[in-house]
């Protein structure tokens, strides 16, 4: 059995303003509060630093990315050496001039970076242009050690692929992030959005139960059109659905905000009940390696299956 301590882990939900300085004051200060309610481990929604700029497609927007380490690292370091707090933040990383990533920075309790995890799949589509902005990751899918254990963050898009949680799980991550920015079409609402949501959090409900992990995704709240400093998309904008949730490796739902509040979630990341699960249903144990090699093809047609 391991000996690992278990530990709290922390989820902001919260909304975003026009100016990127006041959202990571309240950042920074929702990181505090969760610490001081208990969490070791706190994760940021993705890119909270702004609204969701990828309503459009704006050369004039790149200005809003920043170096790791550089400013929003640098506050947020601050506070991990303060309170004793891991801090998963999802950032708008410039790595040199015309190459960006949506990245995550692990900041340990000390205040010193862990490693960075940048965004592999990168999503294109209505009101989500992500493509004209980041570059996919190239760092792999990654876990990280920490001073309370073993944590591995996957950003948004990521959420819907089992392949990026499995690799992440087979690294030892006993939590699987996931910062997210996630919303609803205003005009489609009605119609899907419950079948939306439900369809969100249930691919992540089975990330955890496929590999005995928890879960904890975190999502923004509010109706945005990407307004930066008074610069705002035209049109119906998007409803950003909250709904954050943490999932214990069962696949049960353990904590869970609203739809339209700023939230604190707290959750227990309980060591032997992972290790239990895991002894029931050895999906680990059962997996078949030697008969996946197809797996890294794009699509299974005729020709490929001929080679």
């Amino acid at each position: 059995m391991p000996s690992n301590p278990n530990y709290r882990i922390g989820l902001v939900q919260m909304s975003c303003s026009p100016d990127p300085d006041a959202n990571l004051d309240k950042a920074a200060d929702r990181v505090r509060e969760a610490a001081r309610e208990g969490a070791n481990v706190v994760c940021l929604p993705e890119l909270f630093r702004a609204q969701y700029f990828c309503q459009r497609e704006d050369i004039a927007l790149f200005d809003l990315a920043e170096p790791i380490p550089g400013p929003s690292t640098e506050r947020l370091s601050a506070i991990a050496r303060e309170e004793k707090v891991v801090v998963v933040a999802s950032l708008f990383e410039r790595r040199a001039a015309g190459l960006y990533h949506n990245t995550a920075a692990i900041l340990q309790q000390d205040g010193s970076l862990a490693g960075l995890y940048r965004k592999m799949h990168i999503p294109d589509d209505p009101l989500y242009y992500e493509k004209f902005y980041f570059t996919p990751g190239d760092l792999g899918f990654k876990a990280f050690d920490t001073a309370f254990g073993k944590v591995g963050t996957l950003v948004c898009w990521d959420q819907w692929y089992p392949e990026g949680a499995r690799i992440t799980a087979l690294q030892g991550a006993n939590v699987l992030f996931y910062p997210t920015a996630i919303g609803w079409h205003p005009a489609e609402k009605e119609e899907f959005g419950t079948a939306q949501y439900e369809a969100w959090q249930t691919i992540q409900r089975a990330h955890a139960i496929a590999n005995g992990v928890y879960v904890g995704a975190v999502n923004r709240v509010g109706h945005e059109q990407g307004d930066i400093r008074g610069n705002r998309v035209e049109g119906p904008g998007l409803d950003f659905w909250g709904g954050s949730f943490i999932a214990d490796p069962f696949g049960r739902v353990i904590a869970k905000a609203s739809h339209d509040k700023e939230e604190i979630l707290i959750g227990e990341i309980d060591i032997r009940s992972m290790e239990d699960v895991r002894r029931n249903w050895p999906f680990l144990r059962d997996r078949r390696i030697d008969a996946y090699a197809p797996i890294v093809n794009r699509f299974l047609d005729a020709t490929t299956l001929e080679k």
